[in-house]
């Protein structure tokens, strides 16, 4: 099932994957990826694909509901950007040096752990330790926040696993193709068995669980940090999904409602769970609203949308999604300063957008302007009624790595 309308090589793309799979579908805000498209969902009968997670192990999205917080200004919001940017770690690589970072985290202990090899063990929980809180590069984000129609603050966070996935996954690339596990693998697909006990599909899935409890704690951590920058009120709700991992549910396959469901091993790369009732945040582009929403609780009399949710194996968006490229969008100059690609974005008309939206940005690059997304209203829109917004949430800060 396709949702909205994609270029030709996101389509092949998609394509590609479906024919290896028992169902699929492909969000509004799909774009091409590695291997497997952003925004792309397939299921398959015990079996995983680690491209089809990919590098980011646990990307996703964390809102925090502030309630009532205290009026702010122009240059209350600058002076709250600063500290967020200037106490949070932005960027490839980057640690965690706040006084509360959360080293001691008991995902530390955990017996997971001992699933990689004992001579890359310690480095890679090290750094793991060190990066744990930090919000990494890309498209990845802290924004401020606010509820129009009820006043209240929220706080968004975007960002996966760090370091930590993405050496997981280039290490069972590797290790599936019959390299090592400090080598680094082609991004190919190759579906891992998950029915033997302790081989590379089990060994895989229990590290990536890992690397999406780190994720999580990452998330809560960066959102109830920045919530204490703002008020000394106890927050009131967080809402809280990945949207790169894999999922083992029951789904229909036959297209009848009234059939035997089957368990399938679902990975949604780029997508947000969207089951009856289950909320998810879904962020648009630095200078767009972004919304809570929730996956329709339709009953037998709708089945069409019933049926279009089971089209969407229970998925919906999880961006505004890409119409052009980084380097489309922020240009390529060579060795000699002259331009070897033209930016299709200028940063004049970023700063306009900004300004007439009344963002106060930090950080973020010309290959994340607004100019380079879909609006958000309008990938909902082709998603059908599977999903309702809750919240519209205008942005007053954004901050982002500078790449």
């Amino acid at each position: 099932m396709i949702f909205g309308t994609h270029q030709k090589n996101t389509l092949e793309q998609y394509h590609d994957v479906a024919s290896r799979a028992v169902k699929s579908a492909l969000m509004a805000d799909g774009h091409f990826g590695y291997v497997m498209p952003i925004g792309g969902v397939c299921a398959y009968r015990n079996q995983i694909s680690v491209v089809g997670v990919g590098v980011d192990i646990a990307c996703g999205n964390a809102a925090l509901n502030l309630g009532m917080v205290p009026p702010m200004d122009a240059r209350d919001h600058g002076r709250l950007a600063d500290e967020i940017y200037n106490t949070l770690a932005f960027g490839k690589g980057k640690v965690n040096r706040c006084d509360d970072a959360p080293s001691d985290h008991p995902l530390f202990e955990d017996d997971r752990w001992n699933l990689i090899p004992r001579e890359h063990r310690d480095s890679l929980r090290d750094t793991a330790r060190n990066q744990l809180g930090t919000i990494g590069g890309g498209n990845h984000y802290v924004d401020v926040f606010v509820d129009p129609e009820t006043s209240m603050g929220w706080v968004g966070a975007h960002f996966g696993s760090r370091a930590l996935g993405f050496k997981i996954t280039n290490a069972i690339l590797s290790l599936q193709q019959g390299g090592a596990w400090d080598e680094r693998g082609p991004e190919e697909e190759v579906l891992l068995d998950l029915k033997v006990p302790g081989g590379l599909g089990s060994r895989y899935s229990d590290l990536m669980q890992l690397a999406g409890d780190y994720a999580y704690a990452g998330r809560e951590w960066v959102v109830s940090k920045v919530a204490r920058m703002i008020s000394s009120t106890t927050p009131l709700d967080l809402v809280h999904n990945h949207h790169n991992f894999a999922w083992r549910e029951d789904h229909w396959i036959d297209g009848e409602i009234d059939a035997e469901k089957e368990s399938l091993i679902v990975i949604r790369k780029g997508a947000t769970p969207a089951w009856p009732d289950q909320r998810g945040f879904v962020g648009g582009s630095m200078g767009d609203n972004a919304v809570i929403l929730k996956g329709v609780f339709a009953d037998y009399k709708d089945t069409d949308t019933m049926l279009l949710q089971q089209d969407a194996l229970f998925s919906t968006v999880h961006g505004a999604g890409r119409v052009m490229g980084r380097m489309q969008a922020k240009g390529k100059r060579g060795k000699d300063g002259e331009w070897k690609r033209q930016p299709m974005v200028i940063q004049s008309e970023v700063d306009d957008w900004l300004a007439e939206k009344g963002v106060t940005l930090r950080g973020g690059g010309l290959d994340e302007a607004p100019q380079a997304y879909r609006r958000l209203p309008d990938v909902l829109q082709a998603q059908g009624p599977t999903v309702t917004v809750l919240h519209t949430l205008k942005p007053l800060i954004v901050c982002m790595a500078d790449d």
